[in-house]
């Protein structure tokens, strides 16, 4: 034992020495990257004053590119969250991107924003959806991060009304695997919980976790988890249902763990702006179509997509604007406007609609 014990601690000296030496190299080629990246703004600038820094097809492929390299034993969305952040504050010397998302801070659209932009984009949050399409319209940011679906709740039918009035394209999406915790201040009393608070989502994502163990309380719904973990501060006998970030942001404590009532609970999320995105290699396209209202109308529209063989992932209805009993398409398929099917589907179903607008061709979410 006595001589195995320094041949132990010899050896962690060494490991530790050949970290010390690793890191040396990773920082010094994270440092050559990043002036890399001044060298592409430096570039970009001369091409035009509207040069585009942040390119969604191009992160993309890096981040696939990242996954696709690994040899692990990190997992490739680990590896693809490292290269995540490289690229943000890489990007950030080029030119900060800015965005706008539903807030306000500590909500799981800041969350899906951080794990789409990294953390060195800068972040604003907005009280309503609307409101971020509005701040990306007027170009006082640069993108805006919106919630569209949950696997447990459905649309969210917000998002896709605002998309009837605006002219912004969708640009990227992102899933974000929602784990609610039921949390408490350091005021709480836990045996003498009387009020739960929580987005009206989230209260229904937890129905039968609460009614197992909490079915005598009251459940508050409020407009977002942060608000509902801002109001459990200042309470005694309440708690509230929230993400990992509502409860760092104002210092609550977990006292139940990840009590969805679905452990595959996630929300996807799209990235709204301005700009036309070329094809990535794997990629999404959505589409609102209006139908007159007639007779076969529905399969006439579905028709040209079997006739391509263009695989739907999501077809939703939504009351028109325009008139009473008659619904808007929203519709999203594998593949890229660009390419020759999806194009020639296109061409067919714009024949048979009364109006149709491609909302955008986007990368499919990578992390």
């Amino acid at each position: 034992m006595s001589e195995e014990k320094p041949k132990q601690d010899e050896r962690l000296l060494e490991l530790r020495d050949r970290i010390d030496g690793l890191d040396s190299e990773i920082a010094r080629l994270i440092s050559e990257r990043a002036n890399c990246a001044l060298e592409v703004a430096e570039v970009k600038k001369n091409n035009g004053e509207n040069a585009l820094y942040y390119r969604p097809e191009r992160e993309a492929q890096v981040l696939r590119k990242a996954m696709a390299r690994n040899q692990g034993p990190l997992t490739n969305e680990e590896m693809a969250r490292l290269f995540r952040e490289i690229m943000s504050a890489c990007l950030a010397l080029e030119e900060p991107v800015k965005v706008a998302y539903l807030g306000p801070e500590g909500t799981f659209t800041q969350q899906a924003a951080l794990k789409h932009f990294g953390h060195s984009a800068v972040s604003k949050p907005l009280a309503a959806i609307d409101e971020v399409f509005r701040e990306v319209e007027a170009g006082a940011v640069n993108y805006g991060v919106v919630p569209v679906e949950n696997s447990t709740e459905g649309v969210v039918n917000h998002t896709l009304d605002n998309f009837m009035t605006s002219n912004l394209k969708i640009c990227g999406e992102v899933e974000l695997r929602i784990h609610q915790h039921l949390m408490i201040s350091d005021i709480t009393r836990k045996d003498s919980i009387t009020r739960i608070y929580s987005h009206a989502q989230s209260l229904a994502q937890c129905r039968k976790w609460l009614d197992s163990y909490y079915p005598n309380v009251e459940r508050v719904a409020v407009a977002s988890n942060a608000e509902a973990a801002k109001r459990v501060k200042g309470e005694w006998n309440a708690a509230a249902i929230a993400g990992d970030m509502a409860a760092d942001m104002y210092g609550l404590k977990i006292l139940n763990e990840k009590i969805e009532d679905r452990p595959d609970n996630s929300t996807r999320f799209l990235i709204i702006g301005t700009q036309v995105v070329p094809a990535s290699g794997d990629d999404k396209t959505s589409l609102m179509v209006s139908m007159r209202n007639e007779p076969g109308a529905l399969h006439d529209l579905l028709v040209p997509f079997q006739t391509h063989k263009i695989d739907l992932t999501r077809v939703e209805t939504r009351p028109s604007q325009s008139g009473n009993w008659t619904y808007v398409f929203f519709i999203d398929f594998v593949g890229h406007r660009d390419t020759e099917n999806i194009a020639a589907a296109l061409k067919d179903v714009g024949a048979c609609a009364s109006d149709m607008k491609v909302l955008g061709s986007y990368p499919r979410g990578v992390l």
